[in-house]
């Protein structure tokens, strides 16, 4: 299997390597606490965003696709990029985006990470890392193309894998069997997706101990707005999931975090 690898990047957001260790910050928390990094994603309001990065979340989403009843405009996106401490990364959701609307957002937006939700090939995928020198996660799907078995194809950060039912790119609230990307995480640093919810996030851990984990809609009150009460019982219970790694021999792997450290399958 092809190794994933790290596009070095400046842009804000917290990197492994030169934030300096401390109470609080995701190298500690990676490194000595050993639960999966968090992004929330699908943020709307400027304020919702800025209280769930103080609740705890690595990574906030903001989505650039029109279809979607999270989708953000470039201005809309800037003004929930601002409400962010800079040591939450800013992760922008792409479905088949062409260059200019990927330009804009990252130069306004201040993107640290760019999440492509579509059917996105590999040469495509290389040719946006190689021009905006970003960190890239490719969504893989388990039953739909581009699928699991696809990962060696793209030279990317990390993967993100989720079931890929629905009308929509993404979770569509739909559950699935988390279990099934276990064997897939153990070779690529991976978030999981898809249905993830309060009440089943440390089940979906403890059944495929994943790098990270990614939510939206199960933890909303409507499209686009976040119940912060859900946010903050969902970021709770994947902090216990601490204990389903002990004696893995698993190290967790940087996904939403900005790192120039290369990633070992």
């Amino acid at each position: 299997m092809s190794q994933t690898r790290t596009m070095p990047c400046t842009r804000t957001g917290t990197s492994l390597r030169s934030v300096p260790t401390g109470e609080g910050n995701i190298s500690t928390r990676v490194s000595m606490e050993t639960y999966p990094q968090i992004k929330i994603c699908g943020l709307t309001l400027p304020e919702e965003a800025a209280a769930t990065a103080q609740l705890g979340a690595d990574a906030i989403g903001m989505v650039f696709y029109p279809p979607s009843p999270r989708h953000l405009s470039i201005v809309q996106a800037e003004q929930v990029a601002a409400a962010l401490p800079d040591r939450v990364t800013r992760v922008g959701v792409f479905v088949n985006p062409e260059m200019d609307l990927l330009a804009e957002a990252i130069e306004r937006c201040g993107l640290g990470i760019v999440q492509l939700h579509g059917n996105e090939s590999p040469e495509w995928v290389a040719q946006i890392s190689q021009r905006f020198d970003i960190q890239v996660i490719k969504t893989l799907f388990a039953t739909r193309p581009p699928c699991l078995a696809d990962a060696g194809a793209y030279a990317v950060s990390a993967f993100l894998v989720e079931a890929g039912k629905g009308l929509l790119p993404g979770g569509n609230a739909e559950t699935w069997d988390w279990g099934g990307a276990a064997g897939f995480i153990r070779h690529y640093a991976t978030a999981l997706a898809g249905g993830l919810a309060p009440d089943n996030v440390l089940a979906a851990i403890a059944a495929a101990l994943p790098d990270a984990v990614d939510a939206s809609s199960g933890l909303e009150s409507a499209p686009g707005r976040k119940d912060l009460k859900k946010v903050e019982r969902f970021i709770t219970a994947v902090r216990q999931s601490a204990a389903h790694f002990i004696g893995t021999g698993r190290r967790l792997r940087p996904v939403f975090a900005l790192s120039d450290e290369p990633m070992t399958p």
